[in-house]
């Protein structure tokens, strides 16, 4: 069930990110364990993370996610590891929330953007999602909450 989508512009949002190039069948094997490794640097460095974590996918292929895993962050963060520091860009972007399980995420993305294209609005090729309620916060997958952001060329 996706909410009713908005047009906003964004401001940029300072953030921990580690990029991973992966195929798109490895992304549920491989988030966890990465998400995991920013919270150990931030910890270690005392930097708080400012909300949920988020995929911010720069290129996808059929096959493949080119993607930064990252979290909003209090403070500056300096690289560590496979952690580096990054943003979220301030950009417009047409905005929703899908809520439900993860699996239902790609039929989602379908119809958001079929509304961003209804809409007369031109996509960019990236995109993120911010994982506001998930299985940290609930085992139910229905109560989980997935913000889409889809930056717009126009």
């Amino acid at each position: 069930m996706l909410a009713t989508p908005q047009i906003i512009k964004t401001n940029i949002q300072e953030a921990a990110v580690i990029r991973l190039t992966i195929p798109r069948h490895e992304m549920m094997k491989v988030f966890g364990p990465a998400a995991g490794e920013l919270m150990t640097a931030l910890a270690a460095q005392g930097v708080e993370p400012v909300g949920a974590v988020f995929a911010h996918h720069l290129k996808m292929s059929p096959d493949t996610f080119d993607f930064e895993l990252g979290v909003k962050v209090s403070a500056p963060v300096r690289a560590t590891g496979r952690v580096r520091p990054g943003q979220l860009p301030a950009v417009k972007v047409a905005r929703t929330v899908y809520s439900g399980p993860y699996e239902g995420l790609p039929s989602a993305w379908g119809e958001f953007d079929k509304w961003v294209s209804a809409n007369g609005h031109e996509q960019a090729d990236n995109l993120w999602e911010v994982y506001s309620v998930g299985p940290q916060s609930t085992p139910d997958a229905a109560n989980w909450r997935t913000e889409l952001n889809r930056p717009l060329k126009s």
